[in-house]
């Protein structure tokens, strides 16, 4: 028989330091490789070659239920075209938060009392261009006032932006995107905000109706009647988000309705739905907020956090107040609580991050002017306003709570596929820092944590640089101590040899030595 001894007598220490050296560098490039590739794509390369080619190969690989069937929706909620692959789509298009607050009102007393600035550049820059946008046109040339309020917009100095709007009412009292800018940053109060907008209004409905009249004088006419529409909606709505917060609740209801037949391009930007919904939420008014949501909720619409957490609220009040976590558990669960759990599914495979502060396990900051769906800055915006909306539910924010983190159980893997939605974005947690605050943490989803693979790799390579290390310098002791290892990890088999020497006989064990 074999004699492992003699074999391990001839080795020298040099071959130690050689086996442990050539193991570190080996294991040392694939951890480099293993970490380019993670941070380039996401994910490992052992991991995707073992999913997408061994796995399949030895047939346990399946498509993975739900990724690119029919019916999928992108990350803004549209429906996918026929026949298109379930690919991660790069791209995240910002819109503006319909329930955006007051500057001077609401962003600057929070300036004010902590000393901590609620909005980026990247956001109020992105304002001014939707300013500059819908509040002025060609026909502007020529005119000081709009002149100055084109410059206006983009002003980073709030006090230099209020003067400039104040230099422009003076110079015509008929300016109406003047007013609007006092009323929104040089108002410190809702009350003196919509004071100057109800001023604002009156100017706005004459400047429409004064366009209305030229208007088939020309393109330049009808720039400017676009642009005066444009302005008589966002002062109504912006009046009845004032009515909103001062809890004439009637009223802005009655205004977000009216509202929300219009049909100018620029109501594709404010999403008036929103603000109706939330102003319902608050009158308790749930078949009204149904009745919207009927509307709305349409597969060939965009969704939000709004719509899908909504439809899921609703459904959850019908069985919240009797659910029982431990109850369900035993009897499972009954049709209506179905129905109500897939609807919460539903809306956190479409964002994820609002749970965390619908359930209170992170805290809210202001939102920003500008969202990104399915992102943190949406999750910020949508929590905000409806977190009353769910603790006015009786035991909806406890079935939130027991069934929200089962969506995470639901999605295929790996998250390159999607259930309901496309898979979601990589591309949010970007924009999301450009949009909230430094002092906010924002929410990361999916979570990149390290595969597998590379943490073997990085412990494997840690072991050998340092049992070669060792080696080199005691090369007598690590010598001793691998002789030791090797014939104590070969003990079971030499334990077995001589088991299978005591029942085979002699001439058996012979003829197995030959093959």
């Amino acid at each position: 028989m074999w004699d492992s001894s003699l074999f391990l007598s001839t080795l020298t220490p040099k071959f130690y330091v050689a086996l442990t050296g050539t193991s570190s560098l080996i294991s040392g490039l694939i951890l480099i490789f293993e970490w380019w590739y993670f941070r380039k794509y996401g994910t490992s390369f052992i991991e995707q070659v073992s999913l997408n080619h061994i796995s399949p190969w030895i047939g346990g690989g399946g498509g993975g239920g739900g990724g690119g069937g029919d019916g999928q929706l992108d990350q803004n909620g549209l429906p996918a075209p026929p026949g298109s692959s379930p690919q991660p789509i790069p791209e995240c298009k910002v819109w503006r938060n319909p329930l955006n607050l007051f500057r001077g009102a609401e962003y600057q007393r929070f300036y004010w009392a902590t000393n901590k600035e609620p909005l980026t550049y990247y956001d109020m820059n992105l304002s001014a261009q939707d300013h500059q946008t819908f509040f002025t046109c060609e026909g502007d040339a020529g005119k000081a006032e709009y002149e100055i309020m084109q410059t206006a917009w983009r002003e980073r100095n709030p006090v230099v932006r209020i003067k400039s709007a104040q230099s422009a009412v003076e110079r015509n009292a008929d300016c109406a995107p003047a007013y609007i800018l006092l009323a929104e940053e040089e108002a410190t109060t809702i009350q003196e905000s919509e004071r100057i907008f109800k001023q604002a209004l009156k100017v706005a409905e004459a400047n429409y109706r004064k366009s209305q009249n030229l208007l088939h004088q020309g393109a330049i006419m009808e720039s400017i009647h676009r642009r005066d529409t444009n302005i008589l909606i966002y002062i109504k709505r912006r009046l009845a988000m004032c009515a909103r917060k001062l809890g004439k609740l009637k009223e802005a209801a009655k205004t977000f309705k009216d509202l929300t037949k219009e049909v100018p391009p620029i109501m594709n930007v404010l999403n008036i739905h929103e603000n109706l919904i939330e102003t319902l939420l608050e009158q308790q008014a749930y078949a009204d907020v149904q009745a919207v949501l009927a509307r709305y909720d349409d597969i060939s619409l965009p969704k939000s956090a709004t719509i899908c957490y909504t439809a899921a609220l609703l459904k959850a009040r019908l069985v919240a107040d009797k659910f029982s976590p431990d109850v369900a558990s035993k009897r499972g669960l009954t049709a209506a609580e179905m129905t109500a759990v897939e609807a919460i599914h539903r809306a956190v495979e479409f964002n994820p991050h609002v749970p965390k502060y619908i359930l209170e396990m992170k805290p809210l900051i202001l939102p920003p002017e500008h969202i990104l769906k399915r992102g943190d800055s949406e999750a910020i915006a949508y929590a905000f306003f409806h977190l009353a909306h769910w603790k006015n539910v009786e035991g909806a924010l406890n079935l939130l709570h027991c069934t929200w983190e089962g969506t995470f159980r639901m999605l295929p893997y790996p998250l390159e596929k999607g259930h309901l939605f496309y898979p979601y974005p990589s591309c949010t947690e970007c924009a999301d820092r450009e949009l909230l605050p430094s002092f906010h943490e924002v929410s990361v989803y999916p979570k990149k944590e390290l595969p597998f693979f590379i943490l073997f790799t990085a412990g494997l390579c840690s072991c050998t640089a340092l049992l070669a290390l060792l080696t080199h310098q005691y090369p007598e002791s690590m010598g001793h101590f691998a002789k030791a290892l090797l014939a104590y990890l070969s003990f079971p088999f030499q334990y077995f040899v001589e088991k299978l020497e005591a029942i085979l006989p002699f001439n058996v064990l012979q003829q197995l030595s030959k093959i």
